[in-house]
């Protein structure tokens, strides 16, 4: 009984880091890299689609994204869908494919996107934090109802702030890590 909610929490971590590496394969770092467009959906004949599942996408040069549509009746709906989006690069289309290429980023970019990203990193640590909060609230009521007793209580407390703080660290490290490929020029 005790486990499980440990379990439930380290599960919960893990969907955490997920959720944070997505979000930092977002941002970018002044090379090309086709995580950048996975949050991209292009309106397809009405439909919102994910932009992956409409074209392919390359990277030919370190800072060149190559989009090649699998219909070519969606080039245009595609080029839209880039330009509406947060990413702020212009697409050139060239009438069978787009290409995306990356801007180098300037000193006061780079300290913008580390900022950003630590913002980011701070949201993930709250987001964990939540997590140890209901593990704790979880074997508080477990006690209460006396399915444990109050010296399992202490020590289930221990070990759900155990599992957070290796969380938290996980996520300082990734924040870390991160910031130092913006920063690396």
């Amino acid at each position: 009984m005790a486990n499980s909610i440990i379990d439930k929490a380290n599960d919960r971590f893990k969907h955490s880091h997920e959720s944070l590496a997505r979000e930092f394969s977002a941002i970018r770092a002044g090379r090309a890299n086709a995580s950048l467009l996975d949050r991209i959906e292009v309106d397809y004949y009405g439909a919102p689609t994910p932009l992956n599942q409409l074209a392919s996408i390359t990277v030919p040069e370190a800072r060149v994204l190559l989009i090649s549509p699998f219909d070519k009746n969606s080039i245009k709906d595609i080029e839209r869908a880039i330009n509406e989006s947060d990413l702020g690069i212009n697409p050139a289309n060239d009438g069978s494919v787009i290409r995306l290429v990356i801007p180098s980023l300037t000193e006061e970019t780079r300290k913008e996107l580390a900022k950003e990203v630590k913002k980011v990193g701070e949201n993930a640590k709250i987001a964990i934090r939540n997590i140890r909060r209901d593990a704790m609230d979880e074997a508080k009521k477990q006690e209460k109802a006396k399915e444990i007793t109050e010296d399992e209580l202490k020590s289930l407390e221990k070990d759900i702030q155990k599992a957070t703080d290796e969380a938290v660290k996980k996520i300082d490290s990734m924040t870390n890590e991160k910031e130092k490929e913006l920063l690396t020029v």
